[in-house]
């Protein structure tokens, strides 16, 4: 026997095992986990964070995410991301802004009065720049972290997942979080298509070429999902009494209530500290009742529901502490938080050590499954 023929049972065996602890997160873990990502994404201004941001969140999709359609569209969210910086500039630079530093001094266009007599262009600083660089930074980090989550979470799990109450709106959510990864599949195989039969592709011509077809492949896929859910019983609802209706509303319309004057006082250091985290704990509480009451009217089973395990629980703790870390970085690293726009801005290793905790799904999370082995 040859040493090839030797080893390739072992070889076999190998990657039977590789196979075996590959596993799909849970969808919640990975929404919880991109969550917290876009909450430090938020609080934050400091580009050097923006940008470790940004590459976290590319290094996990890169480690974890499958071979399914709406994974391969975490591009064009970058490229997204990237035009609302451009774009946050621009505006920047038309509408003015205060600074000491001129770089370019314009001329100003005066509006008329009719328009509120607001001046275009100007002078146009430094200071106005970076706080329009940093600002679409900004948002656009949190683009790249929703982004994150739709190509890393399978949506027709996370509507498997949701709790009975809401399951309704989670099934119009669902629906529009997967529009822009159906469009972006679209896109790709009409190119594909295309340039398999000798299309360049290039032009104004060729990208009127590419709507019409993407445009009506998306109505077909529209209808045919609209028929299958209707098909599948989605929308069906059980018997309530006029009596259980009221309480399930008065719960939720309390635990709103409850909610919005808790974040008031949180928010705001003058209000009475009993209005902040106890409110918001007994407004979570009655929400958490007022979902189980509403929920028992939804008539739905769950095929195979996606199990909760020691890796999901890690991604989704990694998101939570993060967020909760970058509530906490304003009074530990002010100046880092938000830098001044006269000096170059720091970068503490606190700031650097909440970004990483949220790299640790693409390194203790087993490896995704092969797209013949998705559900």
């Amino acid at each position: 026997m040859s040493d090839a023929t030797r080893t390739a049972p072992n070889v076999s065996a190998g990657d039977g095992r590789a196979r075996a602890r590959a596993r799909n997160l849970h969808p919640l873990a990975w929404w919880s986990w991109a969550f917290g990502l876009a909450v430090l994404a938020g609080s934050v201004t400091n580009p050097w964070l923006l940008l470790m941001v940004a590459l976290v969140a590319g290094i996990v999709v890169t480690a974890r995410r499958t071979e399914a359609p709406w994974a391969l569209g975490f591009r064009f969210y970058l490229w997204f991301a990237l035009v609302i910086v451009v774009l946050r500039v621009v505006f920047r630079v038309v509408l003015g802004g205060a600074g000491d530093t001129v770089l370019l001094d314009l001329p100003q266009l005066r509006l008329p009065e009719a328009l509120g007599g607001a001046g275009l262009l100007g002078p146009m600083t430094l200071e106005a720049l970076l706080a329009g660089l940093y600002d679409g930074m900004r948002l656009g980090a949190i683009i790249i972290c929703i982004g994150a989550a739709n190509a890393l979470a399978n949506p027709k799990r996370l509507l498997a997942a949701l709790p009975p109450a809401l399951y309704e709106i989670g099934t119009a959510v669902v629906v529009a979080l997967s529009v822009f990864p159906q469009l972006v599949e679209s896109v790709q195989r009409v190119r594909r298509a295309r340039r398999l039969r000798g299309d360049p592709g290039r032009g104004t011509g060729a990208l009127r070429r590419v709507v019409v077809p993407v445009l009506e492949d998306a109505l077909e896929r529209s209808m045919t999902l609209a028929a299958g859910m209707d098909a599948r019983g989605y929308g069906r609802r059980g018997h309530a009494g006029v009596r259980e209706r009221a309480v399930t509303g008065g719960l939720l319309l309390a635990a709103l209530g409850g909610l919005a004057v808790g974040v008031y006082a949180f928010l705001d250091s003058s209000a009475p500290r009993l209005l902040a985290w106890p409110m918001i704990v007994l407004a979570l509480c009655l929400a958490a009742v007022g979902f189980v009451a509403a929920g028992r009217r939804v008539e739905r089973v769950r095929y195979r529901p996606d199990p909760w395990l020691r890796a999901d629980v890690l991604t989704a703790g990694c998101g939570v502490v993060v967020a909760v870390l970058s509530t906490r970085l304003q009074s530990w690293a002010p100046g880092v938080v938000h830098p001044a726009l006269d000096a170059l801005p720091p970068l503490a290793p606190v700031g650097v050590a909440v970004v990483l905790l949220a790299v640790l799904p693409a390194f203790l999370t087993p490896p995704p499954q092969l797209q013949g082995s998705l559900r």
